[in-house]
């Protein structure tokens, strides 16, 4: 028989990949095309849907023209996006406005008077709290950027939008809207709008008491499936056009960090990975609800069917070395004198290397856009310290590379606490674990084995291809971590544990010490 393939698409925040991916995970050919983030006063963040939907075809038809045989041998169409997105649309699946994306901040206002009032906990009425945390394993996060802060912008800053909004939609869920015409969300996918009780996590349901208190509308919200539903049947034309089969289903897929949970492999209860992108996580599968809702750590559910996901997020670490390329080292003003190389970052490695462990004591901290977890604070941010004379660039790209793994060890702390177990090996993904140094300098800082996934950029799209493998019954989750290719694993280096120790209790330090400054700079 010939292989069976996934038409897998991704659509991160810098643009989509479209990918062919075997019924294994084998990632055969991929395609992307970029798209803009419109950034906007007061904490605006929104991107162009229509936009969205044209790289995506130009990148699958790209795709279909170079692997014909591929595309003809397709048996399913299998989305994951950026999650905390919302879209509006019209009865007719139209964009009424911009796409609003998961770094908005506008609905923050509105948002603190629904979770407020009477006596509070960390800023959240009790009564609703406790509805909150018992029901859906957590509750809105204060910064605005969850989906439920959007809708109460748009209906109190744009009302006419509001009223002509048929449905509000998370990203992945506009387009399996535009691959389909069916109007739904999945289990995973809705958790972020904080309406829905999982305690039965097998049947998942929206509450009507969690929409008094949000004061959102059941009318504007689709309708729930399993991420591993099938969704419905592609279009005709979409189909015809890409060469795809007729009658192609398309499974309900899943939000970018479920995906990725499941393409980095570690997809048993409490084996771990760590997400090292744009942003960051590390995160688990586990057996049970909690919520620590001091440290922003909360178990939603999980596109496995019966199963929960730990999920948290620090908000920038791709981001700090982008930030450092673009804004300090390559900022295209009238001192920039080199060329900005293609695959600067693996110049980054080449260069950070020759710096000592612990960057002669230089500090970064990389609360460029503030923080979710292990602390939610919107005001902090990012920095060099303890800089000297002496300080090289060498010193401060290594930094960067250093502080982000600060961070993810601070988060490590508590998400042990929370599964009550050490993670004694971590699966590394996204873009960052392209970088060894990278790799080697987790596992140093972490105390911890980090296992490098192949092809750890597709962590996502071969997570959506696997999970519409399990749906068609091509494949199994239990099979997921035996198929999954490490490359390599790296080792702590006994020999850089004291001088990560020491930074590490100083990163901890400056956070301690200084937010209030932060408060009164940025509040």
């Amino acid at each position: 028989m010939s292989k069976k393939y996934i038409l897998t698409i991704d659509l991160g925040t810098s643009g989509p990949k479209v990918a062919l991916i075997s019924t294994k995970g084998e990632v055969i050919a991929h395609e992307f095309e970029e798209n803009k983030v419109i950034l906007l006063p007061n904490g605006g963040a929104e991107q162009d849907p229509n936009e969205w939907w044209q790289s995506i075809f130009k990148a699958a038809q790209r795709l279909a023209h170079a692997h014909p045989a591929q595309i003809r041998d397709v048996v399913a169409v299998s989305c994951t996006s950026q999650w905390s997105g919302t879209v509006a649309v019209d009865q007719a699946g139209n964009p009424l406005m911009n796409a609003i994306n998961w770094m908005d901040t506008r609905g923050k206002p509105y948002l603190k008077k629904v979770v407020g009032g009477g006596i509070q906990v960390e800023g959240y009425a009790i009564p609703k709290i406790m509805q909150w945390i018992k029901k859906t394993g957590g509750a809105p996060t204060h910064s605005g950027k969850d989906p439920i802060a959007h809708i109460l912008y748009i209906k109190n800053e744009l009302p006419e939008i509001y009223e002509k909004t048929y449905k509000f939609l998370e990203p992945k869920d506009y387009l399996n809207l535009k691959l389909t015409g069916k109007f739904a969300a999945s289990y995973d996918s809705i958790a972020l709008h904080w309406v829905t009780d999982n305690r039965d996590i097998d049947n998942v349901v929206y509450d009507e008491k969690l929409f008094e208190i949000t004061t959102l509308e059941r009318d504007k919200l689709p309708d729930l499936k399993r991420a591993v539903d099938l969704l419905g049947v592609l279009k005709a034309d979409i189909a015809s056009a890409l060469g795809l089969p007729k009658d192609t289903p398309v499974v309900m897929g899943t939000p970018d960090v479920h995906s990725a949970a499941i393409g980095s492999g570690a997809v048993k209860d409490f084996e771990g990975h760590v997400y090292l992108g744009t942003s960051s996580w590390l995160t688990c599968h586990v057996p049970f609800k909690k919520t620590d809702i001091v440290h922003g750590l909360g178990s939603l559910p999980s596109p496995v069917p019966g199963r929960y996901l730990l999920l948290n997020e620090q908000e920038s670490a791709g981001a700090c070395l982008k930030f450092l390329k673009d804004n300090i080292l390559y900022h295209e003003d009238s001192l920039l004198t080199e060329a900005n190389v293609p695959d600067i970052y693996k110049v980054f490695d080449k260069v950070a290397a020759n710096a000592p462990a612990g960057s002669g004591k230089l500090i970064f901290t990389p609360w460029l856009y503030g923080e979710r977890t292990p602390i939610e604070d919107h005001t902090i941010r990012g920095g060099f310290h303890n800089m000297t004379l002496e300080t090289t660039r060498k010193h401060l790209i290594r930094a960067v590379f250093e502080g982000v793994a600060f961070n993810s060890k601070w988060l490590l702390k508590y998400v042990e606490k929370f599964i009550g177990r050490r993670m004694d090996a971590l699966n590394i993904i996204g873009g960052g674990a392209n970088s060894a140094l990278w790799c080697q300098i987790y596992a140093d800082v972490l105390d911890r084995e980090i296992r490098q996934v192949k092809d750890p950029i597709f962590a996502n799209s071969r997570g959506a291809a696997l999970l519409a493998s399990v749906a068609l019954g091509y494949s199994n989750f239990e099979d997921i971590s035996e198929q999954t290719q490490i490359i390599k694993t790296f080792y702590p280096n006994s020999a850089n544990r004291e001088i990560y120790d020491e930074l590490f209790e100083e990163f901890l330090g400056i956070y301690k010490r200084n937010k209030g400054m932060y408060a009164r700079l940025n509040g």
